[in-house]
């Protein structure tokens, strides 16, 4: 099957949502530039429209916003989306392999990304390969559910990717960067502005770099173009295409088993793999996106966008399964197939927003409408050859001999339609007290098949948003919010139907305050959210399609692969954060979160995700001395384990065996200096205590995370 044994189905499927972009298009346009100027705005007043579709600062917000912007994303050299997202306070980043990654928040899967307030979410809710920052000014983070930018998904977190976009003046940006592990990365961004009324900006990466892990190498190209016409004052028109290829060798599908067959962990180096040199993950991402925006007078707005979005791969599996003897090493084999798969996207969206008066104050609207549709094709040819893997101490050492393939067919075929009304008000109540109310309305339809389960659906849904903020003084506020969301879900039970949707709501309540003359943004929340008729993993089918206790005719017609319960989990738990500036020349931001994920019986579960975490980044300048900066960051996390329910079937062991991973603290520094004008030196290291740790526990199955490394970077700006 295209998924491993304990992984297909896994990511939600989502119903391709479309969303306001605007704001996010008007907010990013100048405030920062292609050669990494940003122009000061104080943390709290960043605004953002990602959690109401209301253009509103973090500080009006009534949810937990994390904002990453351009300046750290190249202070420590984030260029990709996976290492980012690992420095956002309660996001956590899932690498269960090479080249899929899942994401999760406040306890459960985060599945809504957006880019420009657009929601492109990924196929299964998962990040195939590496996602490429260089197109990006800001990468913002709403957690909590997100019913009015969303409708649909789990009560986690919605991540929005906010495009760069032309400005008005000519600036050119241009860096290269080497590193260990044979890594070099070009990267250029200019604006051009062609006529008074003609801007366009155009960006181009390339990153090549062996992984840590044997047999592995990656090879990406971004290309990104944006012209920006304002045809009359009250008229704009936007148009772009971004594309980005990423091509990997040797990846892992699976990760590796980490136990013998007694229960005992097995002692391997960083570099394991249970990979092979002929195995591909080959990903073709490309957009395109028109964009009318026409000005009323009065600050109101209508804003019309289209986005078409093809995603294509290729690839070559090779998945590890079972547990080795510790006396002979044997008892590990392999599967192997080869999937092409094209999916299709097309996105509308008509949004209209503006001010009003009513009982004399000053309030402000937003109302949309959205429409979507989904096509995925995905083949398949599995090879029937058994794969033999020699003893642990040789793997990836010893060469994998590659199978043979049938021949592909298709696996599966289907769509999926959503149409999406609605809305959002921000009233003005009282001087010192503001709301947010809206909701969204929801119908979907899906049609076709996916290795072996319909995907026939017809659902329909309305989740109201609300959400109050009251200003104790100028400088502190207090905010509760409430909403719920609803997620269709693709998991099957035993019986090979497919599980109702799942139902989620989501409190938060807290105190949001800046210092410093409002430079320093502090925060801290209290929440609970809770999912109704969730999937939990439960056990797997045979290769005869049977579950435990079944044979013959009963198992006709079902997957080789997993069956799941649905059960009903609650997250509670409470987040600090800080962002923003302790001086003109010390910036900080980060913080800590608490997580208690239970299921309806009050156990502890979902137990691989860490239920304490802390980030903090620092940057410290002194311009008298060629504008040297000097910065580090820190993400530590808690022990978190899972259990291994197949390892008795073995006879050496009774129960379950539980997996673990101790605590563990990730850091990286920085150094930053003017060489002479225009030109600037860095270095990053990463990693910098050589922290050895499993990367994720959450299929049984892990790989070890990067070892130490640095890179280098000399940039250029005009």
């Amino acid at each position: 099957m295209r998924l491993s044994r304990h992984a297909l189905l896994a990511g939600t499927l989502l119903a391709f949502p479309c969303f306001h972009a605007a704001a996010h298009a008007q907010a990013a346009e100048g405030t920062v530039e292609p050669d990494g100027t940003i122009i000061v705005t104080t943390a709290a007043e960043q605004p953002s429209s990602s959690a109401t579709a209301l253009s509103l600062s973090i500080k009006e917000t009534p949810q937990s916003v994390t904002i990453i912007d351009r300046k750290r994303i190249q202070d420590f050299a984030l260029t990709n989306v996976n290492d980012l997202l690992e420095q956002v306070v309660g996001l956590n980043v899932e690498r269960v392999e090479t080249d899929r990654t899942y994401f999760s928040s406040r306890g459960f899967d985060v599945s809504n990304f957006q880019v420009d307030g657009i929601g492109l979410p990924l196929a299964w809710g998962i990040q195939f390969g590496d996602l490429d920052t260089a197109l990006y000014e800001n990468v913002e983070v709403v957690r909590g559910a997100n019913a009015i930018m969303t409708g649909i998904g789990n009560p986690s977190a919605t991540v929005n990717y906010v495009r760069k976009r032309p400005g008005d003046d000519l600036k050119v940006f241009a860096s290269g960067q080497v590193g260990t592990r044979d890594y070099w990365r070009f990267e250029g961004d200019a604006n051009v502005p062609l006529t008074d009324t003609l801007a366009v900006r155009a960006i181009y990466a390339h990153e090549d770099r062996d992984g840590h892990l044997d047999y592995n190498h990656v090879n990406r190209d971004v290309y990104g173009a944006i012209l920006r016409w304002q045809a009359t004052p009250d008229l704009r028109a936007t148009l772009g295409y971004t594309r980005q290829e990423n091509d990997a060798d040797g990846v892992l599908w699976g990760a590796i088993p980490l136990v013998y067959t007694d229960g005992t962990r097995i002692d391997l180096p960083r570099s394991a793999t249970t990979s092979a040199d002929w195995t591909y993950w080959d990903t073709k991402d490309q957009s395109a996106f028109g964009e009318l925006v026409y000005d009323f007078g009065d600050d109101w707005s209508l804003t019309g966008i289209f986005t078409y979005r093809r995603f294509e791969e290729e690839s070559k599996l090779l998945y590890a399964y079972g547990y080795p003897d510790r006396e002979t090493g044997e008892g590990v084999f392999g599967m192997s197939g080869i999937y092409p798969s094209d999916y299709k996207q097309y996105l509308g969206d008509v949004y209209l927003s503006g001010p009003f008066q009513l009982f004399g104050r000053a309030h402000k609207l937003a109302l949309g409408v959205s429409v979507s549709k989904s096509d995925a094709i995905e083949l398949e040819d599995f090879s029937a050859d058994t794969i033999v893997y020699p003893a642990p101490s040789e793997w990836g050492e010893t060469d994998i001999p590659e199978p043979s393939y049938p021949g592909s067919y298709l696996a599966a075929d289907y769509s999926d339609r959503l149409t999406r009304v609605y809305g959002a008000a921000h009233l003005n109540l009282a001087d010192q007290l503001k709301a947010v109310v809206g909701a969204s309305a929801m119908w979907i339809k899906s049609t076709g098949f996916s290795y072996g389960t319909s995907q026939a659906r017809k659902d329909s849904k309305v989740s109201p948003y609300v959400g109050l903020v009251y200003d104790l003084t100028p400088a502190v506020s207090f905010y509760a919010s409430y909403t719920d969301i609803y997620n269709p879900q693709v998991e099957v039970a035993i019986d090979n139907r497919r599980l109702d949707p799942a139902k989620g709501t989501s409190l938060e309540a807290g105190v949001k305050s800046t210092w410093f003359d409002g430079r320093l943004y502090a925060t801290a929340a209290v929440f609970k959210a809770k999912q109704k008729g969730l999937a939990n993993f439960a056990g797997s089918f045979d290769e005869n399609g049977c579950a435990p206790g079944e044979s013959g005719d009963a198992c006709q017609g079902k997957p080789f692969d997993s069956y799941y319960d649905a059960t009903d989990t609650t997250s509670t738990g409470f987040e600090i954060e800080l962002a923003g500036n302790v001086t003109e020349n010390w910036s900080l931001s980060g913080g800590f979160t608490f997580l208690d994920i239970e299921d309806d019986e009050g156990a502890d579960t979902r137990t691989w995700i860490p239920t304490r975490s802390l980030k903090l980044a620092t940057t410290y300048a002194v311009p008298e001395l060629n504008d040297l900066t000097l910065g580090a960051q820190l993400r530590w996390q808690n022990g978190t384990d899972t259990l291994l329910t197949d390892v008795a079937g073995y006879g050496l062991v009774e129960g379950d065996v539980v997996l673990r991973q101790k605590d563990y603290a990730i850091l990286d520094l920085m150094a930053g200096i003017r060489v002479i004008d225009s030109l600037r030196a860095s270095l990053n290291l990463r990693n910098v205590t050589g922290t050895k740790y499993l990367n994720s526990l959450k299929w049984g199955q892990a790989y070890y995370g990067a070892p130490r490394s640095a890179v280098v970077t000399l940039s250029f700006a005009y």
